[in-house]
Parts: C-alpha cells; structure tokens; sequence
C-alpha cells in the first residue's frame, strides 16, 4: 500500500509497525484523552479560519495595512492558525508514523495497522466502545468493518514491528 503524507514529507509503501489487538487496547486510553483535544483543535481552527475571512472580506487589501484598526487581531490569529495547525498536524502525524490513523475526529474512529492471517489489515474502533473489536480491510471502511470472530480468531496472536 502507498499512500502520501499529508504534510507532503514523501511518500510511505508500509506502516511503521503492525499491531496486536491487546497492543491497540492498550493505547486506548491515551486515545481517549487525546481525541476530544485533537477536536478541540479543529472546532478552535474553524473558528480563527472564520474570523480570518471575515476580516478579509470586511478589509480586503488593507487587512494587512499598518494603520488598520484590526491588524493586531489579524496578527494574533494568524499567529495562532499558523501554531495550533502544526501542533495538530503534529500529533496526528505522530500516530500515523505508528501505524495509527485517525478516520473520524467527529465519531472518534481510529484505526490500527494489523495483521490477520496472511494479511495486513485494519483493526477498528470507535470511541465509546470498550475495546478493539472489529477488522476491516485496507480498502474498506466502517461499512465493512466485521468482528474479529469472522477472520476465524479472536486476535493475531502477535505481529511484527516492522513491515
């Protein structure tokens, strides 16, 4: 599988690593505290984007002028888009460079990069569930989503570090 990162640093043909159900269900709970901050982020960049085009729109070329009433506050925001935009981007980059990547801020789904049988797949959870309990293929999504019991298995008994 290839797929480019976002943050156009190149391109990765495999995740960093393959998790085991019991290694996902352990990072579960740095999940849970860092979901709801990562939405937090982009609810408060949403609304410096808003406010950034509104003073666009009321001042257009002169929203950069020196003698402009708004420029401290189109400064502060613009300041404040450029630092909460890396530092999500950041974190969410992190993740993925550990075979975690995050579907839906808005449901809380993430997935893990797995192993079942021969293949590499996802394993699948959504915030408010108590553990990992679902697989889906790379090419799949929540709609395919099964539980682990349909691959034959409760879980891969172990998967390796690197692909």
């Amino acid at each position: 599988m290839a797929e480019t990162n976002r943050g156009g640093r190149g391109r990765r043909s495999s995740p960093a690593r393959l998790w085991t159900v019991s290694e996902a269900n352990e990072r579960l709970d740095l999940l849970r505290e860092l979901l709801p901050q990562l939405k937090a982020w982009v609810v408060r960049l949403t609304k410096v984007h808003d406010e950034l085009e509104r003073l666009a729109r009321f001042w257009g070329k002169e929203a950069d002028a020196k003698d402009n009433p708004d420029r401290e506050l189109k400064l502060r925001l613009d300041d404040e888009w450029k630092r909460l935009g890396e530092r999500l981007e950041g974190e969410v980059l992190k993740l993925r460079e550990e075979g975690i990547e995050i579907k839906d801020l808005e449901t809380g789904l993430v997935d893990f990069y797995s192993r079942l049988g021969g293949d590499v797949v996802f394993l699948c959870w959504q915030r408010g569930e108590s553990e990992v309990g679902h697989w889906h293929p790379l090419n799949g999504g929540y709609r395919t989503r099964r539980p682990l019991e349909s691959r034959g298995r409760s879980a891969p008994a172990r998967a390796s570090r690197e692909v």
